[in-house]
């Protein structure tokens, strides 16, 4: 089974704008696809291609690296021997693959671009993380291109579902709701996908059996492991965090706040977020996690009004989040399945809908940040809006409060409180929820399957 991913479509227009000028460099999280997306490129883009796996290559294919850069008709006639494969000028495509490994492979990068023989796209996970590029030079000849797990679209034409999306995408731009069956249908495949997520293993294992729940959450408690296993190896200053912050993901989205509790990781009086700032970019950075952070004040550029002391902590997938949420015997079951489903699982669903929707918000490239008010004579939060958009005008800047509501019964005070108090600095207000599209006193409500549109 082929999934088509929309990182294919950048790597076709990395190769045409560049025209071997640069190399491009896919970052991302374990198990995305970034190295099938690559080889696939390689395979049918170019006349030949070389994918060197720095998780298994050669003691001579490393010693490459370092006896050879400066006789490239020798470091290249090195690759072609020992991969059996021809190299053609222009016509080939190198991919270094899992250069994390390999550092001293990333830094060629250099080189490599300069001869301008071959084209090099460099594929890993963790690879900016400082310990990984302490002892060499980042080639400024190196693109970047962040790729996630599949994205709601994805999801859908993997599953054969194409007509339904392309009905849902022009109803939006339409603004106007699906009809009711094709609404129902649509929230169907919606939960599916929260609830298998996007990493290809879990699609495929899902797709391929006859869409068996089961199967895919087998495919995603590996991952989840491989997940650990990376963590252990981070650095010792700070592993231990790392864990703590990971394993309590589902307890922290759970709470009506859904931020970082320190004092739930470490409960000494030393817990501040000074002592945490590491272990949060390791999270971020390896792409595992998607950080939300309060903006205090939703102005042109809301990284500049960021409050580091308040973070929400969001899964990179939905459906590893379900996985490490749910034991294997409450999903063994299949009744936990079958309340989501159903749209029946009170508890923690709430949970799963804001994850999904950070999700998609980053899938499009955005940064996150939400924005709440605190009552301190009531000692409770007076205004809580889930996430902040904006059009990125400096001219006539807009922002774009959204709510995220799992079920069909909600308010919104928030929103009311949003508008009134930032006025004409607010565009459209959004609410994502499961019922209908519809626009009522300014409000955009829109259907969770039609997120991906906004």
């Amino acid at each position: 089974m082929e999934i088509q991913r929309k990182a294919y479509n950048r790597l076709v227009e990395w190769k045409k704008e560049s025209n071997g000028k640069s190399a491009l460099l896919i970052e991302g999280a374990r198990r995305i696809g970034k190295s099938t997306v690559a080889e696939r490129f390689g395979e049918r883009e170019y006349k030949s291609y070389i994918l060197v796996d720095f998780n298994k290559a050669s003691k001579k294919v490393r010693d490459n690296f370092e006896t050879n850069l400066d006789n490239l008709d020798v470091f290249f006639q090195v690759l072609s021997l020992e991969y059996n494969k021809p190299l053609f000028k222009r016509k080939s495509l190198v991919i270094f693959d899992e250069i994390q490994k390999f550092p001293k492979a990333r830094e060629s990068i250099k080189y490599l671009v300069a001869d301008g023989r071959y084209d090099f796209v460099e594929t890993g996970s963790l690879i900016s993380i400082k310990e990984n590029v302490d002892d060499i030079t980042i080639p400024s000849e190196e693109e970047k291109l962040k790729m996630y797990p599949c994205d709601f679209e994805e999801f859908a034409r993997a599953l054969g579902e194409d007509v339904l999306l392309e009905y849902i995408g022009k109803c939006f731009a339409e603004k106007k709701p699906l009809e009711d069956h094709f609404h129902k249908r649509a929230m169907r495949l919606f939960r599916e996908y929260m609830l298998v997520g996007g990493m290809p293993q879990s699609i495929v294992a899902y797709a391929e059996n006859n869409r068996d729940f089961s199967k895919s959450d087998k495919e995603k408690r590996k991952i989840l492991d491989l997940y650990r296993d990376d963590i252990r190896k981070a650095s010792k200053r700070y592993n231990s965090k790392v864990s703590a912050i990971f394993e309590n993901i589902p307890g922290y989205l759970s709470t009506h706040e859904k931020k970082i509790v320190l004092t739930e990781i470490d409960k000494s009086n030393a817990a501040t977020f000074s002592k945490y700032d590491e272990p949060l970019f390791w999270l971020d950075d390896s792409m595992i996690c998607n950080l939300c952070y309060k903006c205090d004040d939703p102005n042109v550029g809301f990284a500049l009004n960021k409050n580091e002391s308040l973070v929400k902590c969001y899964l990179c997938d939905t459906g590893l989040l379900v996985s490490l949420a749910f034991s294997e015997n409450e999903i063994a079951s299949n009744q936990l399945y079958k309340a989501i489903m159903d749209g029946k699982l009170s508890l923690n669903e709430g949970m799963l809908h804001e994850n999904m929707i950070a999700q998609m918000i980053r899938a499009k490239g955005r940064k996150l940040f939400f924005y709440t008010e605190y009552d301190a004579a009531k000692h409770r939060n007076s205004m809580e809006i889930d996430f902040l958009l904006s059009n990125e005008s400096k001219v006539n800047f807009k922002v774009f409060p959204v709510e995220v509501k799992s079920s069909k019964n909600y308010t919104t005070t928030s929103l009311g409180k949003f508008k009134d108090k930032f006025k004409k600095r607010v565009g459209e207000s959004i609410i994502i929820h499961p019922k209908q599209f519809s626009v009522e006193g300014g409000v955009m409500k829109i259907p969770s399957y039609m997120a991906w549109c906004i």
